[in-house]
């Protein structure tokens, strides 16, 4: 049993883990009291899949599940988020780094795992369902706070209508491992290497997913012509792959996934106190609008978002 006493608390994010550096045993301590089936026993049973594909992971130490923790690899202080803070970093040898790590998790077949409890995990599908409950967020949290009640409902109900409509229009299986949170501040810089952490929220999905996390990422502003190398480079890597279903696929999962982010972030301030995520709003609404300008698609929503929120959609 370990003395947390002893231990240095590190900033954590916006879950409800703790993290502690064990700075004897060169670990980082998880302790999650709650949800902590999906923080600690997913969590380990995730990076075993990566491990095992030989993606950089934290590996298990040691483990006391019936305290709420587990003890895992430390990779050092700096996400890559803190890395790129340095303006002499070469940021495109860095995400070509990154392309390659997410090469090499796109071709992980594994969708089965034993956990440390020794029962079996089994990875689910990024089903329409998901991605539908995980956009309506912004309809639940964000929309009520900043227009007229008396819109709400109506709001809602054409929003949902035009998430599925725009769900319909994928063109992509759900037949790729997908971390879903794959973005500069879950990536380290590791022994010349890029180590991925947060993993445990990781299903099969669409493989336009977790690039679209990366190159409109809200925490790390990058310019649009940042954006357009890492995409074609990530397209040069897959010589094969159809580009305009691809192209399309990523630009709406790009703002499905930054209205969940929108929502989250007001959740975040509305519920949980931790206000310091609504700064990050303004890019997400930049990226969506940028997003959704040329693709047809989008029209629809795009009238209703410029309707409602002409300060960020035009």
């Amino acid at each position: 049993m370990l003395n947390f006493r002893e231990l240095k608390e590190i900033k954590g994010d916006a879950s409800f883990r703790k993290f502690y550096r064990n700075k004897k045993n060169h670990s980082i301590v998880v302790y999650a009291k709650k949800e902590k089936v999906k923080n600690l026993l997913i969590y380990d049973a995730i990076n075993k899949i990566l491990n095992k594909n030989k993606v950089v992971a934290p590996k298990l130490l040691n483990q006391n599940y019936k305290y709420n923790y587990i003890e895992i690899d430390d990779f050092g202080g700096k996400t890559l988020n803190e890395f790129f803070k340095n303006k002499n970093i070469n940021q495109d040898l860095i995400f070509r780094k990154i392309l390659k790590t997410l090469k090499r998790i796109q071709s992980i077949k594994d969708k089965n795992v034993i956990n440390f409890n020794n029962q079996r995990y089994k990875l689910k599908e990024y089903d329409h369902r998901i991605l539908l409950s995980e956009a309506k967020l912004f309809s639940e949290w964000y929309v009520p706070k900043k227009i007229n009640k008396s819109k709400v409902r109506n709001f809602k109900q054409k929003y949902e209508k035009e998430m599925k409509n725009l769900l319909s229009k994928l063109n992509f299986k759900n037949d790729t491992f997908v971390h879903r949170d794959f973005h500069v501040s879950n990536l380290i810089y590791y022994k010349n290497n890029i180590a991925v952490i947060d993993s445990q929220d990781a299903l099969i999905g669409n493989k336009a997913y977790d690039l679209a996390s990366l190159v409109d990422d809200v925490r790390l502003k990058t310019s649009n012509k940042i954006k357009n190398k890492i995409l074609n480079n990530y397209l040069k890597k897959f010589k094969k792959i159809e580009i305009s279903k691809f192209i399309n696929d990523f630009e709406i999962l790009s703002v499905l996934r930054n209205l969940k982010i929108i929502g989250i972030f007001m959740r975040l301030a509305a519920r949980d106190h931790k206000k310091k995520y609504l700064k990050m709003i303004p890019y997400a609404w930049k990226m969506i609008n940028y997003r959704m300008k040329s693709n047809r698609d989008f029209i629809n929503l795009r009238s209703m978002l410029k309707k409602n929120f002409p300060k960020f959609v035009n």
